[in-house]
């Protein structure tokens, strides 16, 4: 007879929760012509030079205009509500997102 003492084993699965469905982008317009270009500086280096000038870029080229440059509190978090509603309001399209 064997003096071993029989030992559980516990088994842990790598697999977190799932998180919540990621968000869907609104769809694109088909035309730009007439529309409201938003931009949305969220603090990045060069981020607002770089989607100003983007946003130029399409104003001219399609027949929108650019009407709200706004600057996000940080860029580590997301935007504030009231920035957010503001964009709403003013805006049809809204470039942001530059990146390091």
């Amino acid at each position: 007879m064997s003096n071993r003492k029989a030992h559980a084993i516990e088994i842990l699965s790598p697999e977190g929760p799932l998180g919540r469905s990621p968000k869907r982008l609104a769809p694109a317009p088909e035309l730009l012509t007439g529309l409201r270009i938003g931009v949305l500086d969220n603090r990045k280096p060069n981020a607002r030079l770089l989607l100003e000038s983007v946003a130029e870029r399409i104003a001219s080229r399609t027949g929108a205009r650019i009407s709200l440059v706004a600057v996000k509190g940080n860029s580590a978090v997301r935007c504030e509500a009231d920035l957010l509603d503001k964009l709403r309001a003013e805006a049809d399209v809204v470039l942001t997102g530059s990146g390091d």
